[in-house]
Parts: structure tokens; C-alpha cells; sequence
């Protein structure tokens, strides 16, 4: 049997038994099986099964019985609180395992035949627990549009709730391995594009010589894509430049280094040397290459442009916001962009590209954000002090 460690760290999520979380954390709390068992309407018999079960799952032992009754090990002192946030999230004793992996996988996939080929069950068996689910909680969470399955906005609430359980899950599981002596845990890393360039590697390199054993795993995008899986617990943090305003109470941001982005173009272009000005003239007679009208940078560039033409900025003919791709536009073409030169580090050392200072100071604060409530384990912790660590050595 596969050790429940390896069951969460598998590419489907597993049927987690809450019955057996909500006997330990009931136990834990209450220090006897009597007043735990009365607290979770379960039988003395069940209850002291369901954590004698665990406890094989887990490979150690969660309690020293004793006449006194149910002393708490380490394990279960570092598992039990996790369990306490799980059951909270999933928020119903009436949900079982089985229909928090059905829904999940659906909610992922966005259809039955989907979720079927990411947790191996049949797509009967996936209509039936999402179902039943939907009558547990007396909720409608999903709505049919064809073939496609939408969550209902009570289905998308049970959705991040429920990945957010899972995540509590994870790390407790981790922190149990760890107690053990088992090299475990994993880092999930949301990174936008300026946090790929220079400081998420080099904080990435010490890690690995300090956890050689943790997994760190890097998803990539812009904030749009990545805030999602930020709040549903599916990524730890998330890189990149901070956003100013908006509702951001279950998110924390923080503030690492300010980045000060440069026209950047072709070796070569007219505008390379410093003897042409910058003026509104100069700005106007190039095309721009820049992201979307809703990152901070364009913004930036708006105001930018604002500041030295006294007009409203030109039309932007490209948007894109691939480095990659921005890169190969600029050295084919007379285009400018605005970007931070770390960015690009590698073809403006080698000489294919160029940049000038902005006419106008250009500054965006950049750091990292997690969830409000998020309680790191010790190897993501450690991933977090490297990253405000590193920033300040040069390496954004």
C-alpha cells in the first residue's frame, strides 16, 4: 500500500478519509478518546479505529496510551492543527473523501471525461460523488453547458476551499516525513516574468544546496494566471510586481526590491546612441512592443508617455508579454519596448540589444505574495528568507 505521504504527492488527488483526521484532531484536542469520541459523534470503538488506521498509514505513532488517557506524539502535534484548518475548509461532516477528489478533479479538468483521465476513476463514479456532494451540501455546484461542466458560484467557492484543505494536508504530511527523518516537501512558485529572470534562479541554486531532498516546482504566468491557483493553495507564492489597489484581503504582499525598467531596442536603432533626445516627437516615431493594458508595466508606460508627450499615449500595434518573443520582435525590427534590463541581461551583455534610460523615471515595486492565512513549512520558509536574502545581493 502506498504510504499516504506518497498518495498526496501524486499527480491525482487522493480520498483523503476526514473521519480519521476529525478522530485525531478531536483527540488531540481533548487529550481522551471518551470526550473526543462524544465531541465528533463517533463510537469510542470507531474512533480509536479510524486513528489506529492512521497511524499505520503513517507509519508512527500518534499517541502514548496511557491511564491518564491520550498523550499527543510529535507527529500528531504537528498533523493535528493542519487537520483542524482541512476539516474547516471543507466545512460539512457530512462530506466524505471521496467526493472532495471527484469534485476537485472536475473543477480542474472542466468536465467528467477529464477528471476520469486524471484520477483513474469512471465517469459514473465521478457524476455520482459530485452529485452526491451537491446533496450533502445542498448546494447546486455545477452547471452543464454541453459537454463542458461549469462550477455554479457556490461550486467555486467548495472548489478553493477545498484545494486550500488539501494544501494544509500536504504540508502536514510533509512535516510528519520530516520529523521522521525523511527527506520531504515541495515549493510551489508562482513567477512572473521578471522573477524568472536572475533572482528566483539564484534563490533556487541555494535552496537545492540546503534541501537537496525538496522539490521545488516553478509555474509560470502572468498575475492574471497565477492569482487563481495562489488562493485555491495550489501554488505557495507567487513573483513578481506588486499590484496597487484592488480587494486583496485574503493575499499579503511584500515588497523585495524596485525594479527600473529601460527603453530597450536593437543594436543599431536610430534611438541606440544618446545623441537623439527622447522628446514626444522621437517617442511617437517608433511602434511599441509591450504587454497588455492591464500590467503594471503598460500602465507605467502610459504614464510615461503622458508625462513627456502631454497627449495620450499612441496606439500600440503589438502587445505581447513572452521575453522571448519580445526579444526576437525588437532585433527584427525598429520597435521599442520597456523592460527591466535584467530581462534581457544576456543580449544586452553580448551586444544584439540596447537601452536607454526612460525620459522620465520609470519605477515598479516587485516582491512576493501568499495567502493571508498561509502557514509555510520549514523547507518554504527557508525558500522565503533566500528570496529576501537574494534580492538584496544584486541578483534581481
Amino acid at each position: 500500500m502506498l504510504s499516504l505521504w506518497v498518495m498526496f504527492h501524486s499527480r491525482a488527488e487522493p480520498a483523503l478519509n476526514i473521519r480519521h483526521l476529525a478522530a485525531l484532531a478531536a483527540t488531540v484536542r481533548h487529550g481522551s478518546v471518551t470526550r473526543a469520541a462524544r465531541a465528533i459523534n463517533l463510537t469510542q470503538p470507531a474512533l480509536t479505529q479510524a486513528i489506529a488506521r492512521l497511524e499505520t498509514d503513517l507509519g508512527c505513532a500518534l499517541f502514548e496510551r496511557g491511564a491518564s488517557g491520550m498523550t499527543a506524539t510529535a507527529p500528531a502535534l504537528l498533523l493535528a492543527p493542519r487537520a483542524e484548518a482541512a476539516i474547516a475548509h471543507i466545512g460539512s461532516p457530512r462530506v466524505t473523501g471521496t467526493q472532495v477528489r471527484a469534485f476537485l478533479a472536475l473543477a480542474r479538468a472542466g468536465s467528467y471525461a477529464g477528471a476520469a483521465e486524471a484520477t483513474g476513476l469512471s465517469a459514473a463514479s465521478l457524476h455520482r460523488a459530485v452529485a452526491d456532494l451537491g446533496v450533502a451540501l445542498g448546494q447546486r455546484l455545477v452547471e452543464r453547458r454541453g459537454r463542458t461542466v461549469l462550477l455554479s458560484p457556490a461550486g467555486a467557492r467548495r472548489a478553493r476551499a477545498f484545494g486550500l484543505a488539501m494544501a494544509e494536508l500536504r504540508s502536514g504530511l510533509d512535516e510528519v516525513a520530516a520529523y521522521q527523518g525523511k527527506v520531504a516537501g515541495r515549493v510551489v512558485i508562482g513567477a512572473m516574468p521578471l522573477s524568472r529572470a536572475r533572482w528566483l534562479p539564484e534563490t533556487i541554486l541555494r535552496f537545492a544546496r540546503l534541501h537537496p531532498g525538496v522539490d521545488v516546482a516553478v509555474v509560470e504566468g502572468s498575475h492574471a494566471e497565477l492569482v487563481g491557483p495562489l488562493r485555491d493553495g495550489e501554488i505557495d507564492l507567487m513573483l513578481g510586481a506588486l499590484r496597487e489597489g484592488g480587494a486583496f484581503e485574503d493575499l499579503v504582499q511584500e515588497a523585495v526590491f524596485e525594479d527600473r525598467p529601460a527603453l530597450i531596442m536593437r543594436a543599431g536603432h536610430p534611438l541606440a546612441g544618446h545623441d537623439r533626445p527622447l522628446d514626444a516627437e522621437t517617442l511617437r516615431a517608433f511602434p511599441w512592443i509591450l504587454p497588455g493594458g492591464d500590467t503594471p508595466l503598460r500602465l507605467y508606460w502610459e504614464a510615461m508617455m503622458r508625462a513627456v508627450t502631454g497627449e495620450a499615449p499612441p496606439h500600440v500595434g503589438i502587445e505581447c508579454g513572452s521575453v522571448l518573443t519580445v526579444r526576437q520582435l525588437l532585433v527584427g525590427s525598429d520597435a521599442l519596448t520597456l523592460l527591466s534590463p535584467a530581462q534581457l541581461a544576456v543580449e544586452l551583455e553580448s551586444g544584439v540589444l540596447a537601452m536607454r534610460p526612460t525620459p522620465v523615471p520609470v519605477r515598479r515595486t516587485i516582491g512576493l505574495t501568499h495567502r493571508a492565512l498561509w502557514r509555510p513549512t520549514a523547507p518554504q520558509a527557508d525558500f522565503l528568507a533566500l528570496l529576501r536574502t537574494v534580492s538584496g545581493q544584486d541578483f534581481a
